[in-house]
């Protein structure tokens, strides 16, 4: 590595100082330079000396006040008090703190900035209506000064405004009166912000305008881009001799004009004169033939796992090593996938990332259920996610007869009531609160709470100490500013909360100098390593290509000499450029995936230096490997051994029942049917959060149950008018059928979910239609049978080995009855409700009496038909299949094209299926035939047993 830029300066300071190190002040923009400079003045000096004193520039500053310094929260506060006051004093409502807190974050920023930059308050939030008066108000302006304040109010010069328009007037009047009060109120209370504090030291309306004598020289190190405050104290304090400037720069990006990164320097030294102790810019990046590894990643986070490999792959032990983010976000996925290093992390572990938030987030998230929106349910994810966190310590026990609970009854929403969870450190974690003020108070006792049991358990690290007491404080300034005002809602405390502790986060501590340190670009100012790592050099990322909201126009930003975001832009290209002055290891990181995210383009900087420096760029470009599945084994269940032994004394010895399903699940699929009626493989029970159809046919088949059943074993036919009055019944009979189906006492729909909701209003429009469609075709009905489920078995005889035995079939009946037609004729039927894409047509009847049947309603109602028949002696009985969506147009009774199935070719069809159906049963028993999986069948994605016949494959004939 070339020279880095702090020894330089040590040796400057040796060279210039000598021993007398004990009245300089050092200066920094951030704390982390301070600990290489004083390693690289132990080096240069080789000996023990009095030390110089070390200070951020804040600190530096603060050193002229007696005024403690006002959080961000406490200002808002003040700013809140103080705008309505002034509303008040208008004629207008006061704004709740929920209307005001959206816009007080930019007030409050656009101050700052104004204070900064030494603006007349007054000036820039004059109402300049009339653009005549520019030239006469602002004539120390330039014309293109005056251009830009022109530009902004022409837009204003229309005869009247709309409303949003006026809106801005009135608050933009109002903002310099509330300037004004703000400057009093920290006054008042003895307070200040940094930048009241920049423009008092201007002003000389400090306690100690003259601190800055206290010491023989003032050293500014690594300074950049100024504010007006900073250019005049500066200036003035160099006039003085009291300071020494110390910039790092490069004649590569300071010579040349067009060169970005040297824009703010260059008017440090230029515009403003101050002289950089270090004398001219040396020529170093311009010169340099250094090899830059630049890697093409496929996707935001594979630049972490990419890094990860060349760390590991890395020889360059011994050397500084550095990884510099210019996403932070990409801390979390990058500590995931650091090799066995310890690193030392300043950027810090953000509380979002955390398990503590999470925590914090869910109780947020439950009180807005319980105690904001009064419910007394709460969904089954909650529950879960609570019983599972690994901070809650709920015992295991307890987990699992809640989470059982939860799963046998299917319950989407859980009742607060029920919730059992006394073994857990927050046993009234689903609790509601007394009222909306008892919110932040009892978040902070959760986190007294997890402070001890973390601590019990001997597992506290300093990381999530750090972030429960910085949470703690955000908080309790939370609460005393949350007191002095109306009551607000829970749901706002919410959003506040969510917003003021966002930014919390702990430093991972670990060697300052040596081993991996990780940082943001930015705390990288002053520092060079031998190993740089740059990740997320992308454009749009480096630079950002967005800026913070403001209510001072782009227009009246340049007019006042605002920063506006290509000051971003060069203060970007800066930090970036200045690592290629010294490294020499340079592996720079971007996403070339276009997404949502990200163009997929790396940085402009990298191009331009591609373009126009020596630097030798090798492109590495991720490939994304095809691994081709390898040809695994089909599932092939031969029947033979135990699992022969299984399926015969099951079905032969133990005469388990046969129903229509599990015949029409081999036919799908023999594996399936071993899967689940031979070897038992049942479903892993789950919630599911989506709607369910099987669910929605047991609703419908009950009510339908229920709306039929008075009618059951009746001597007379019934007119199907009588039907009518049950239609007004029909909505009622649903929700309290789902509010069984998911154990609750449901008895309107108001208390339905959304998912119920659609479930009560299909089930409700498909009842209606089977009501319906009987009155519209039949004079009157006669009901034999209704939801039988034990009273419909047969022994059907087969031939096992050339010896006869008997499977035992077994039947449901949904509905049999008798229906007089309006021709007067009297049909018996045998009815199956669908509420899927089932019809009743069908091409032939080959394929469907066939392996992956063609209909299977129809091999289903056949099946019953059979069932029925043999027990009760009666014939003749027509299949009848009732699916709302198509039976208004295809009618009930199944057909092969033109050709329903009724009297002779419905017996027809019925002596085909006996026979076919004794075939199957058969085939299930012929041990020479073994349980695979038909892979032209089609599989549904929720099919669970998917994964068994991924590599069936079909039949060869030889």
């Amino acid at each position: 590595m070339n020279k880095p830029f702090l020894h330089t300066v040590a040796e400057d300071i040796h060279h210039r100082f000598g021993n007398e190190l004990a009245d300089i002040a050092i200066i920094f923009n951030n704390k982390r330079p301070i600990t290489y400079l004083k390693k690289h003045l132990a080096d240069v000096y080789g000996k023990a000396i009095w030390s110089p004193q070390f200070f951020t520039i804040q600190e530096f500053l603060k050193q002229a006040t007696d005024a403690t310094e006002a959080s961000q929260l406490t200002q808002f506060f003040y700013l809140f008090q103080l705008h309505n006051e002034l509303l008040i004093a208008e004629g207008s409502e006061p704004e709740t703190l929920e209307e005001f807190y959206p816009i007080a974050e930019i007030i409050l920023s656009d101050f700052g900035q104004l204070d900064y930059e030494l603006v007349d308050i007054d000036h820039i939030y004059m109402e300049l209506y009339d653009t005549t008066k520019i030239d006469l108000t602002f004539q120390h302006f330039t014309a293109e000064q005056q251009h830009f304040i022109r530009q902004f109010w022409q837009s204003f010069s229309m005869a009247g405004h709309n409303g949003l328009q006026q809106r801005f007037l009135r608050l933009w009047k109002r903002l310099p009166k509330l300037y004004k009060a703000f400057k009093r109120k920290l006054a008042q209370e003895k307070q200040l912000n940094y930048p009241t504090l920049y423009r008092n030291l201007v002003e000389g309306d400090v306690a100690r305008p003259h601190f800055i004598q206290r010491y023989k020289k003032v050293l500014f190190v690594g300074f950049n881009a100024l504010s007006k405050a900073e250019v005049y104290l500066f200036q003035k304090w160099q006039e003085e001799q009291r300071v020494l400037f110390y910039f790092d720069t490069d004649a590569y990006y300071i010579d040349d004009t067009q060169q970005e990164a040297g824009l703010f320097i260059r008017r440090n030294m230029k515009r403003y004169g101050l002289a950089n102790a270090l004398g001219e810019s040396s020529p170093i990046l311009g010169n340099r033939t250094t090899t830059v590894q630049l890697y093409a990643c496929t996707g935001k986070n594979s630049q972490t796992k990419i890094l990860h490999d060349v760390l590991q792959a890395s020889t360059s032990s011994g050397q500084s090593t550095a990884i510099l983010l210019a996403d932070e976000s990409l801390l979390v996925p990058l500590l995931q996938s650091l090799p066995d290093v310890k690193p030392n992390i300043t950027t810090g572990y953000p509380l979002t990332q955390s398990p503590i938030f999470g925590l914090l987030n869910l109780w947020m998230d439950v009180q807005e259920e319980i105690s904001h929106h009064h419910r007394l349910k709460v969904p089954f994810q909650y529950i879960e996610t609570f019983v599972n966190h690994p901070l809650t310590n709920v015992s295991s026990s307890e987990r699992e007869i809640l989470l059982n609970e939860i799963t046998e009854k299917q319950l989407l929403e859980v009742g607060i009531h029920i919730i059992t969870i006394d073994s857990s450190v927050f046993p009234r974690f689903f609790k509601p609160l007394s009222s909306p003020s008892a919110f932040i108070p009892t978040l902070i006792h959760l986190l007294d709470d997890l402070l001890v049991s973390i601590a019990a358990r001997d597992r506290i690290r300093q990381i999530d100490s750090n972030l429960i007491i910085e949470t703690k404080k955000v908080l309790n300034q939370l609460k005393q500013g949350i007191e002095n005002i109306a009551p607000t809602s829970i749901a706002f405390q919410i959003g506040l909360i969510r917003k003021a502790i966002a930014p919390i986060n702990s430093a991972i501590e670990g060697d300052p100098l040596n081993g991996l340190q990780i940082m943001g670009l930015l705390e990288s100012r002053c520092l060079n390593f031998d190993q740089v790592y740059i990740l997320g050099a992308n454009e749009g990322v480096l630079p950002k290509t967005s800026d913070s909201p403001t209510f001072l126009p782009n227009s009246l930003r340049q007019a006042y000499d605002l920063p506006v975001l290509e000051n971003q832009d060069a203060l970007s290209a800066y930090l970036f450029y200045r690592h290629f002055q010294y490294s020499n290891g340079l592996h720079v990181f971007y996403n070339s995936l276009v997404d949502e995210s990200s163009t997929g383009e790396e940085s402009r900087f990298i191009k331009q230096l591609q373009f126009e420096s020596n630097f030798n760029f090798i492109v590495h470009t991720q490939q994304q490997s095809i691994r081709l599945q390898e040809n695994r084994e089909e599932l092939i269940i031969p029947k033979e051994g135990a699992i022969w032994d299984r399926l015969w004394n099951m079905f032969i010895i133990e005469k388990k029942k046969l129903a229509a399903t599990g015949l029409t699940t081999y036919l799908q699929s023999p594996l399936q049917f071993f899967l689940k009626y031979v070897a038992e493989i049942k479903e892993p029970p789950t919630i599911s959060h989506e709607f369910e159809m099987n669910r929605l046919g047991t609703v419908i088949h009950n009510v339908m149950e229920t709306i039929l059943k008075p009618y059951k074993g009746l001597a007379d036919f019934t007119p199907t008018k009588a039907l009518e009055a049950k239609l007004q019944d029909v909505e009622g009979l649903v929700v309290r059928e789902i509010g069984m189906q998911y154990h609750s006492e449901i008895t309107a729909v108001d208390a339905l979910n959304s998912m119920q909701r659609i479930m009560h209003k299909i089930a409700s429009a498909y009842i209606c239609v089977y009501l319906q469609y009987d009155m519209e075709h039949y004079k009157a009905f006669r009901i034999i049978e209704l939801e039988n489920t034990e009273d419909y078995t047969v022994d059907f005889p087969i031939l096992i080995h050339g010896k006869e035995e008997t499977i035992r079939l077994f039947g449901i009946i949904d509905r049999v009855d008798e229906v007089l037609t309006h021709d007067g004729q009297v049909k018996t039927r045998i009815v199956d409700y669908k509420t899927g894409g089932d019809s009743v047509e069908f091409k032939t009847i080959e394929k469907v009496f066939a392996a992956n049947t063609e209909n299977k309603a129809l091999v289903q109602t056949l099946f019953y038909a059979y069932v029925f028949e043999q027990v009760t002696g009666r014939k003749q009985l027509e299949p009848h299949l009732y699916v709302a969506r198509r039976m208004r147009e295809d009618g009930t009774l199944f057909r092969v094209r033109t050709e329903t199935l009724e009297e002779e070719r419905l017996h027809s069809i019925k002596e085909d299926f006996i026979a076919f159906l004794r075939a199957t049963l058969e085939e299930i028993f012929n041990p020479d035939i073994p349980f695979k999986h038909t892979p032209e069948s089609k599989v549904y994605p929720s099919d669970p047993y998917t994964l068994f016949y991924r590599n069936a494959t079909e039949d060869v004939e030889e």
